[in-house]
């Protein structure tokens, strides 16, 4: 008998109808994933009766659980004909609104300062992104529901008659979604499993690696596997098979590739070295309740977004800025586009951040800025903005 490869998985996600319900899957819902770790614990109290010996006893059965996962991917190519990115569920587990889609556009007039007229409504809302000629760009304010203008122009003008791309636009939202995700093993007797009610507690993007990473981390109801299942899923007397396999595209995007705009009024950066934006939801499942030994909901804290970013020092008037910015506590917007081609874009756009103070490295042979965990913050659900072009 042979040992199980360890690339011999496919993972599929999907979003919940209800916490702990898993969801049906299709191929279509299959995603690239790195690596995915699942952990799950019973809580471990002291026994304090007097057995008349120093022998641990044994703890009963039936005791509460806690199911923890982590999940890693990589920035990959999507198609607008399947309803967005494969892995957008865990998204929108991580930020909680439905995501607004826009199949692009027919321009009828664009500007240098970044007004776009269509010829026909364009049923966007601000903070939504549109895409041309490889950039994703947010709306900034909605002028009538023929214009638009952005929060940053396209470096090139789209003319009257150019289509623009499609976009899917993930927003926050005061509740969290829960998501599935099946773990498939070849072969077919190796041991398959499921997470069921998946709730993102955490969200990492990491930009200007060897490839644009997510990092997905939180907590689930409880996680069912093939060799002890008891018609847990939809009281399916036999553990559900993999759906049939469709085309796969394992296009991935290099981690060098995307613009990235910071300031007070959004200025391009070419100097930056590393970045990261995280999202932790702080979440508090209820699982303390009596009568089950499972979390029975999702029960989000304060929101916390922030972003790590380094650059090269030069001395032009936008690296300043943002060194001025720091000491005055001051706001900045952020925009960072990863990938530079339709179908294999992202971008995040943070509105209100304050940035900390950089720290000078000057251990090597340029000055650098490091700029630690810095807080966003709003109004109302709208620190951060995710979207796909």
């Amino acid at each position: 008998m042979a040992y199980i490869s360890s690339n011999a998985n496919r993972f599929y996600t999907a979003l919940e109808g209800a916490y702990g319900q898993a969801a049906t899957i299709q191929g279509s819902n299959r995603i690239p994933a790195v690596k995915l770790t699942i952990r799950q614990q019973q809580e471990v109290t002291n026994r304090r009766d007097k057995t008349g010996s120093r022998t641990f006893a044994g703890l009963p059965t039936g005791g509460r659980r806690r199911t923890q996962f982590e999940l890693q991917t990589y920035l990959a190519t999507w198609q607008p004909t399947i309803g967005g990115p494969c892995y957008g569920p865990l998204f929108q587990a991580a930020l909680g609104g439905a995501p607004l889609s826009s199949g692009g556009g027919t321009v009828a007039t664009g500007t240098a300062s970044g007004q776009i007229g269509f010829s026909s409504p364009h049923g966007l809302q601000v903070g939504q992104a549109v895409s041309s000629g490889g950039e994703v760009r947010f709306v900034a304010a909605v002028l009538d529901p023929s214009n638009i203008q952005l929060n940053v122009p396209f470096t090139v003008t789209p003319s009257a008659g150019a289509s623009l791309g499609a976009t899917i636009t993930y927003i926050p939202a005061t509740e969290l979604p829960s998501v599935s995700i099946y773990d498939y093993w070849a072969p077919a007797t190796a041991a398959q499993r499921v997470l069921c009610g998946a709730a993102v507690d955490e969200m990492q993007i990491r930009i200007n690696g060897d490839f644009h990473e997510f990092h997905f981390s939180g907590m689930a109801q409880d996680v069912v596997d093939s060799t002890s299942y008891s018609g847990q899923i939809a009281n399916a007397q036999a553990y559900p098979s993999e759906p049939a396999l469709e085309a796969f595209d394992y296009s991935i995007v290099p981690g060098n590739m995307g613009q990235a705009w910071m300031g007070s009024a959004l200025t391009q950066f070419y100097t930056i070295t590393a970045a990261s934006f995280s999202l932790k939801n702080n979440l508090d499942l209820r699982m303390k309740e009596f009568g089950s030994s499972i979390p029975r909901a999702i029960s989000p804290g304060v929101r916390d977004v922030s972003a790590t970013f380094e650059l090269l020092s030069q001395d032009d008037p936008a690296t300043a800025g943002l060194y001025q910015a720091a000491r005055q506590r001051s706001p900045i917007s952020m925009m960072f586009q990863l990938g530079e081609t339709q179908g294999q874009m992202m971008a995040v756009q943070l509105n209100n951040v304050i940035p900390e103070v950089p720290e000078f490295d000057d251990g090597k042979n340029r000055l650098q800025w490091q700029f630690r965990p810095s807080r966003a913050q709003g109004t109302a659900d709208d620190e951060i903005t995710v979207a796909f072009g």
